[in-house]
C-alpha cells in the first residue's frame, strides 16, 4: 500500500525555493513513480490562492489519482482549536493547526512540511500528539521531506 503523505503549503512552495528544491523534487519524484500518494486539503487550495502562479499551478501538472482530497470539517476545526487552547502554539498558527488536525483525523502515514517553527518541531510535535492522545486520536508523524526521501536514488 502506498504511503499517504499529507502536504501543507510549504511543500508546494518548497518545489521552487532554492533551499528546499532538491529534496522537494525528490519527494515529487516518489509521487510520479506511484510510491506515495499526496493527501491535500481544501485548506491548501485556499492558501495557494495567494501564491505566485507557478506555485499555484504546480499540482495541476499531476493527474488527480496522485492525490487524496480531504475537506476541513467541524471536527478538524475543533481539534485545531484545542491545540491552541492547550498552548501548543499561539493563535497566529491556527492554519498550521488545521493542517495537523486534518492529517490526524484522516489518519495519514505522515504530514510533510518545511515549517520548522510551528510544525516540524519536536516540542510542538509532542504537544500536538499530547492533545491527540488526550482526545482519543492517534499520534501523528510529522517530518520534513529530508526524512522522507532516499538520496541514493
Amino acid at each position: 500500500m502506498k504511503q499517504r503523505i499529507y502536504i501543507d503549503t510549504s511543500i508546494v512552495g518548497g518545489f521552487f525555493d532554492s533551499e528546499f528544491k532538491e529534496t522537494t523534487t525528490l519527494l515529487f519524484k516518489k509521487l510520479e513513480s506511484n510510491e506515495i500518494l499526496f493527501v491535500v486539503s481544501d485548506l491548501l487550495d485556499l492558501e495557494l490562492l495567494n501564491a505566485p502562479i507557478k506555485v499555484r499551478e504546480l499540482l495541476q501538472n499531476y493527474s488527480p489519482e496522485k492525490f487524496q482530497r480531504v475537506e476541513l470539517t467541524e471536527e478538524a476545526i475543533q481539534l485545531a482549536d484545542q491545540y491552541i487552547v492547550e498552548k501548543v502554539v499561539g493563535k497566529t498558527s491556527l492554519e498550521d493547526c488545521r493542517h495537523i488536525a486534518l492529517a490526524t483525523i484522516n489518519k495519514v502515514d505522515v504530514l510533510a512540511s518545511w515549517n520548522f517553527k510551528h510544525i516540524v518541531n519536536l516540542n510542538r510535535i509532542k504537544g500536538y500528539n499530547s492533545v491527540n492522545l488526550k482526545l482519543g486520536y492517534s499520534i501523528i508523524e510529522i517530518r520534513s521531506p529530508k526524512e522522507l526521501v532516499d538520496y541514493n536514488g
